[in-house]
C-alpha cells in the first residue's frame, strides 16, 4: 500500500492510499473511521483523486462522523 498523500483540513485527518487497482480515501476524526475505496482506473491522475474531496463531500462526512458518534454514545450509555 502507498500513501499518495495527506490532505490537510482542520477538523479531520485524511489520508489519500494506492493499493491493489484501487484509491483508498481514508478520513479520521478522534476514534472514528470512514473509508471510500474508488477504482484506479476512473481517473487519470493522483491529483484527480483529491477533487472528490470537495468542501460539501467533506461536511457530509464530518455530519456522518457526528451521527456515529451519538449512535456509539446510546449503545454504550445502557452498559
Amino acid at each position: 500500500m502507498r500513501v499518495v498523500g495527506e490532505i490537510p483540513h482542520p477538523e479531520i485527518k485524511i489520508t489519500i492510499f494506492h493499493w491493489n487497482n484501487r484509491f483508498l480515501l481514508k478520513l479520521e476524526w478522534g476514534s472514528f473511521e470512514q473509508t471510500y475505496k474508488v477504482d484506479e482506473y476512473e481517473f487519470t491522475s493522483d491529483e484527480e483523486v483529491k477533487s472528490i474531496l470537495t468542501p460539501d463531500f467533506l461536511q457530509e462526512a464530518v455530519s456522518r462522523f457526528e451521527e456515529m458518534a451519538k449512535s456509539l454514545q446510546k449503545a454504550t450509555s445502557n452498559l
